[in-house]
């Protein structure tokens, strides 16, 4: 079992206020400025948002998932690129998640390292935990 800690501070309302992810546990980042206007506008100005967050806590574990589950198989993975897209909806939440990842994986077929992804998909602990998310896609492809 490991436990993960993050630290914020918010100040002000909600859409004039802003707040500051202070640290993490393990120090990997912060202090990181979040906004309402980060959350549900294009433009961000440099902060970011918990949508972000997801996105790249998303992208990171179905890497992992995949990478693993590629080992397992026999075939580990040279590269891994990973990308999500987080969709926020103001006054929704969030409608949709879009995986997509590019493979470089040695006596891989197509069809078992679109299986591979499907599985990563549907297992990694971040898909799981987003299991309310009306709609998460995958486009996965060797290169």
């Amino acid at each position: 079992m490991a436990d993960r800690t993050a630290n914020v501070t918010w100040t002000g309302s909600l859409l004039e206020g802003g707040g500051t992810i202070e640290s993490v546990g393990s120090g990997a980042f912060g202090p990181l400025e979040v906004t309402w206007a980060a959350r549900s506008e294009d433009e961000s100005g440099g902060r970011t948002s918990p949508e972000e967050l997801i996105a790249a806590a998303h992208a990171a574990c179905f890497s992992m998932a995949l990478s693993g589950a590629l080992a397992r198989a026999g075939s580990p993975p040279e590269r891994l690129e990973t990308s999500a897209t987080v969709t926020f909806v103001p006054g929704t939440g969030i409608t949709k998640v879009a995986l997509s990842v590019r493979g470089s994986v040695p006596g891989m077929d197509e069809a078992a390292f679109l299986e591979a992804a499907e599985t990563a998909k549907a297992n990694c602990p971040v898909s799981k935990a987003l299991a309310a998310v009306p709609e998460i896609t995958l486009d996965a492809a060797l290169v």
